[in-house]
């Protein structure tokens, strides 16, 4: 199951709550305000890092641009809305609002 995660860690608990629910090897993307959770300078730098030890993480490439977020945290994979399409092709998705 894809998992995507689109408020800030700042504003809301969705992270917290997300984790609990996210199983290894399930993809988690993060887009909209959800990018800010990806920052390499960022307080969440270790739960990402954590959870790339079971998880494939994605970021969308156009919110972290917009967004000012140049450096991400670990092999969290930056991807444009055409990759996007294919993880939500390949997967049943839970949004997490």
């Amino acid at each position: 199951m894809l998992h995507t995660i689109n408020q800030s860690p700042f504003r809301s608990n969705t992270l917290t709550t997300a984790l609990r629910f996210i199983l290894p090897k399930d993809p988690v993307l993060f887009l909209e305000d959800g990018v800010y959770t990806l920052d390499d300078r960022g307080k969440f730098k270790d739960i990402i890092q954590n959870l790339l030890k079971t998880n494939p993480v994605y970021g969308l490439e156009p919110d972290l641009r917009a967004r000012g977020i140049g450096q991400v945290v670990g092999k969290v994979r930056q991807i444009g809305y055409d990759g996007f399409v294919d993880l939500v092709e390949e997967h049943q998705v839970n949004s997490w609002l």
